[in-house]
């Protein structure tokens, strides 16, 4: 482009200089001055007009290249702001879930304090009523001393009218009697209003756990929770692509090789999979089917929630009477039981057993003769008729008057309310101090006494072989 504009301008000066035409004038001679008219030669004009055609055809390309890179240059900017509208829109998405987190996280703050309240002023109120009762005991024992001491009055002594005191001392006792049939009544009233506020203040503690389980989750970042989901779901992937079988219980992964305990899918005879934690010993693999460590989950559930099963595998959990069912139905099996008290003192014991299916109230089977430990079983039972499992809406226990699963707490294989409960309410150390509370509780009679509350208890099953080789 620039050599045809250095040539147009070098013709245009040729052109200049001699293409134009001019006038000459005459020399001495005087003869009159003469007009002489000179022309540019055509070869001239040629060249000043192709030079102006490579200019303009030049101009034209360069326009037309100028015109192209324009457009590029504007879809490019184009696709950029969209770019940065999407960012945006993004950002302000991010924005608004994150103010969303944080509003929930005050909000469940906030109802946390509101349960804390609440929870002292129940506590508040149980220590009234504990000192209410304990003024009317007080007032019970002078009543009865008073009582005691006209019952044993020294002979009986005419009165002005000829009567006797008899009659009069008669009279008084009735209506002491009756005083202390009220109080009585009274006392009952309270020790129930007692009863119902501790259940109260326990479901509270429970929620509290709830919602600061709930708290710490909504607090972990975004990016850990899809991290953790993909984790699981490549896991699931892995598995469903995988060729080897699924185990049918935590033994059988021992023998595979497994040797390190913690959450497996496993997969009985004829049962769907699901999820165990296995407890994976030099003896063998254990399938853990209850746990008990906190208070964390509420064991007073249903006969359904029994039935399928409850809790979190990473913490309290019932694995459920059907999956449990699904793993003992097809051979002899060995229940290990292990527990600690609030000195962190520990024992267990192992009793060989079987359990029913949904139609014998999955009834456990077990020959006491043949426990396994320092301890004695408390669910003996006489091998053949079996020991059905009771829950508050389904009452199969041996008691013909009482539901041992709601005068006490949680199901269980009950014989009578008070051989043993490892589904009953948890407590903290110390425990209550009112003996129809401590029923409530977890504990197994020939360990600790009869309802001593115990800090943890885990129940896990293995295949009978697995005693054989211990």
């Amino acid at each position: 482009m620039r050599a045809t504009l250095a040539t147009l301008t070098l013709c245009l000066a040729t052109l200049a200089a001699s293409g134009f035409p001019f006038e000459r004038k005459g020399g001495s001679s005087g003869a009159g001055k003469e007009k002489r008219v000179q022309y540019a030669a055509w070869d001239d004009v040629n060249v000043i007009a192709h030079g102006l055609l490579q200019l303009g055809q030049g101009l034209k390309e360069h326009v037309d290249k100028t015109k192209v890179q324009v457009r590029d240059i504007a879809s490019k900017l184009k696709a950029f702001n969209g770019t940065v509208a999407e960012l945006g829109k993004e950002s302000h998405r991010l924005r608004a879930e994150g103010e969303a987190l944080k509003a929930r996280a005050r909000g469940l703050e906030h109802r946390e304090g509101q349960l804390l309240n609440v929870t002292a002023e129940l506590r508040e109120k149980a220590e009234e009523m504990q000192h209410e009762r304990r003024t009317v005991g007080e007032r019970m024992s002078r009543l009865e001393e008073k009582v005691d001491s006209m019952l044993q009055g020294e002979g009986v002594l005419p009165d002005m009218n000829g009567g006797s005191t008899a009659a009069r001392n008669t009279s008084d006792a009735r209506i002491i009697q009756l005083m202390l049939e009220a109080q009585n009544k009274r006392i009952d009233n309270l020790v129930e209003r007692i009863r119902l506020q501790q259940e109260k203040l326990d479901k509270q503690n429970v929620r509290i756990r709830t919602l600061q389980s709930q708290i710490q989750q909504t607090k972990e970042s975004p990016v850990m929770k899809n991290a953790k989901a993909d984790r699981s779901a490549q896991t699931s992937v892995e598995q469903r692509d995988s060729p080897i079988e699924i185990a049918s219980d935590c033994h059988e992964l021992f023998l595979r090789g497994e040797t390190a305990s913690g959450v497996y899918t496993i997969q009985p005879l004829n049962s769907q999979p699901f999820e165990v934690i296995c407890e994976m010993t030099a003896e063998g693999g254990w399938t853990v089917i209850q746990r008990r460590q906190d208070g964390s989950v509420d064991f007073d559930q249903l006969w359904q929630a029994y039935q399928k099963g409850f809790g979190n595998l990473n913490g309290e959990f019932w694995l459920g009477l059907e999956k449990i069912h699904s793993l003992t139905k097809d051979a002899s099996h060995i229940l290990k039981v292990q527990f600690t008290d609030w000195r962190d003192e520990s024992e267990s014991l192992r009793l060989p057993f079987r359990l029913g299916g949904e139609e014998t109230k999955y009834s456990l089977y077990i020959q006491a003769a043949e426990t396994i430990g320092n301890l004695e079983s408390s669910l003996a039972t006489d091998g053949t008729s079996g020991l059905p499992f009771s829950s508050r809406d389904k009452d199969n226990d041996q008691k013909s008057d009482i539901n041992c699963a709601k005068q006490l707490s949680g199901g269980w294989w009950f014989s009578n309310c008070g051989h043993s409960n490892l589904n009953g309410r948890y407590f903290q150390s110390p425990p209550p101090k009112q003996r129809h509370q401590r029923k409530q509780g977890v504990f197994w009679k020939t360990w600790r006494g009869r309802y001593y509350p115990l800090k943890t208890t885990v129940m896990m099953i293995a295949p009978m072989e697995i005693e054989n080789k211990a």
